[in-house]
């Protein structure tokens, strides 16, 4: 399997901590899109929001992915990626898309304060709206589907390479 594994889902998911594991185990690079973007705009992601706005972080976002390159990775993107269209495009090129699912209250609970997260969130919206907004998004680039309801990282990882094995 030469193709990357692109995680994407609801910011607490679990895209870093899962992305890092299954790297490992597949002996694939490890790739943190939202460090990449802080990297090239030598801020933190909040700073980032704070300085441009919601629609300005998500055009940098859209177009940093877009440009971005990477073989043989497991790429763990920000949640809001999949606002971007043509970073959907380029990630799913050479990539196989998994999206890592969690009912909203359990991703409640998990989150804590969102605003320490640089999560993108628009003034006024709440963590829910933001889940309905974004979960169909998930759906619709997602090659693969993966719920992590009762999983522990073990079990998600588990399921990941079983759902890829299946893909492939």
């Amino acid at each position: 399997m030469d193709k990357n594994i692109v995680l994407i889902g609801m910011p607490g998911v679990g895209k870093s901590t899962v992305g890092v594991i299954l790297a490992k185990i597949l002996g694939y690079r490890f790739v943190d899109t939202d460090i990449i973007i802080q990297d090239k705009e030598k801020k933190l992601l909040k700073e980032i929001i704070a300085e441009k706005g919601v629609d300005g972080f998500i055009n940098t976002e859209n177009c940093i992915i877009s440009g971005f390159e990477a073989e043989k990775a497991v790429i763990a993107t920000g949640g809001s990626a999949v606002y971007g269209r043509e970073a959907m495009e380029k990630l799913s090129e050479n990539g196989i898309i998994v999206y890592l699912k969690l009912d909203y209250n359990k991703l409640k609970y998990r989150l804590g304060n969102i605003k320490n997260r640089g999560v993108v969130i628009r003034d006024g919206q709440t963590l829910s709206s933001l889940y309905k907004e974004r979960s169909p998004l998930y759906e619709r680039y997602a090659n693969i589907i993966i719920d992590e309801n009762g999983c522990s990282i073990e079990k998600t990882i588990n399921k990941i390479i079983d759902e890829l094995n299946d893909y492939l």
